[in-house]
Parts: structure tokens; sequence; C-alpha cells
């Protein structure tokens, strides 16, 4: 273990130092670390993550704008966008806990999405044409959220299927644990809150151990995101 490269995030509400001592030296507590292409934070929130992500996303669309406005198929530069550019924007997407916020941050993707669908249509602000006129171009519908939703459910899904660690980390029954009492202000949101909204946990469960039954519901569930725009 290299000393000098590892780091300490303690996650938590208390935000006192942990102690770690290795060869006689202590490890260095961080309040952000980057491991496996992911931010964690000692808040345990995804805000930052999701802000760098979109920001990746957009430098890496920035970098290979000539070929996706180029005179390729469209079919083959949407392709490409959706494995160059959403790969890049949701990679660990899964295990996000989206507030609203986040959604917010999500929803100006979105318009990022529609900046690059009307650049590889040569399409500018000033022609005067709908989002939705663009989307019937490109045939696609706004669907970041819809898809970060899917690939959720997908994952969770085969979480509760198995009896694992990560399935009693997800469910908060980590044995030992101090309860908080007394807390002020509105409960955070948790992982499963986005697929919990429709039905209860003990329900969710149980449709996991059905893979046909978890698959057909949420396909039908999390439909692409359909909004009324106004010209722009």
């Amino acid at each position: 273990m290299n000393v000098e490269k590892t780091k300490v995030v303690r996650i938590s509400r208390q935000p006192f130092p942990v102690k770690i001592m290795i060869d006689k030296k202590q490890l260095d507590n961080v309040e952000s670390f980057k491991y496996l292409g992911g931010i964690l934070t000692n808040d345990g929130i995804c805000t930052c993550e999701i802000k760098c992500r979109i920001a990746m996303a957009k430098a890496a669309f920035n970098k290979k704008r000539t070929l996706f406005t180029s005179t390729l198929d469209l079919e083959l530069r949407k392709k490409l966008v959706k494995c160059y550019i959403w790969s890049i924007a949701l990679y660990g997407a899964e295990t996000w806990t989206l507030r609203t916020v986040d959604q917010k941050h999500l929803e100006s993707f979105e318009i990022f999405e529609m900046w690059y669908w009307r650049r590889m249509e040569k399409v500018s602000w000033t022609d005067h044409v709908r989002n939705e006129e663009v989307l019937l171009r490109v045939k696609e519908q706004r669907n970041i959220l819809h898809e970060i939703r899917k690939r959720k459910a997908n994952w969770i899904g085969y979480i509760l299927r198995r009896n694992c660690l990560l399935q009693r980390v997800i469910e908060g029954k980590i044995l030992g644990g101090t309860e908080v009492t007394g807390r002020q202000g509105k409960r955070r949101r948790k992982l499963l809150d986005d697929l919990k909204e429709r039905r209860g946990y003990s329900h969710l469960k149980e449709e996991a151990l059905d893979r046909t039954m978890w698959r057909a519901r949420f396909g039908r569930g999390f439909g692409p995101v359909v909004r009324q725009t106004t010209n722009e």
C-alpha cells in the first residue's frame, strides 16, 4: 500500500477526522477523492460527480465536433454520440442519488443535448426552429433522466435478487449502526427513492425477484421524457 497515494474520506454527518496509521504514518483525511473514475465526497452527495460528468461530456463533444457534424449517415452519428458522449456523461449513473438540484443539473445537460442535436442538423438558434422539430428530424426524444432511471432500475433489480452485502447496505441493515435522533430538516433522499415513489419497498423487492416482471414494469413506467417547449 502506497501511503502517499492513500487517502481517507469519512462519509458521515460528523466532521471528525479518522486516524489510520500505516508504517507509523497517518493517512491524510480529505473531503473528496476520485476512485475508479467517480468522485466520492464526505457528505455522500452526488452533485459534484454529476457536474463533473456533464463538463467532461461537453468537452468530449467539442473535441469531436467535426465528426458529429460531418456528412456521415445520421444514424451512425447518433450511435457515435451515444457511445462517445453518453458513456462519459452517465458513467456510474446507476449509483447516483438524484436530489432536486441534481435533476436540475441534468435538465441543463438536456439543454446541451438539444444543442448537439441542432449542431448535427446544422440548425442555428436564430432559425426559429422548435425543439420538437429538431427532435423529429433526428428521431429522438429528451431522455437523459429516463436513461439514468432505467440503468438504476436494472442495477438495483440485480442487487435485490441477491443476498449480498451490497443489498444490506442499500436496505440500511448494517449491524452496530448508531441511531440518529432529533435531526432537523427534510429527510435526505436515498438511492431507492426514485423507484419507491411508485410502490413500497416490499412490493419493489418482490418484483425484483421476477426478472421478467421487473423489466416489463419499469420498461413501461420509465418512458422517455417528452416536454412541451416554446419557440426558440
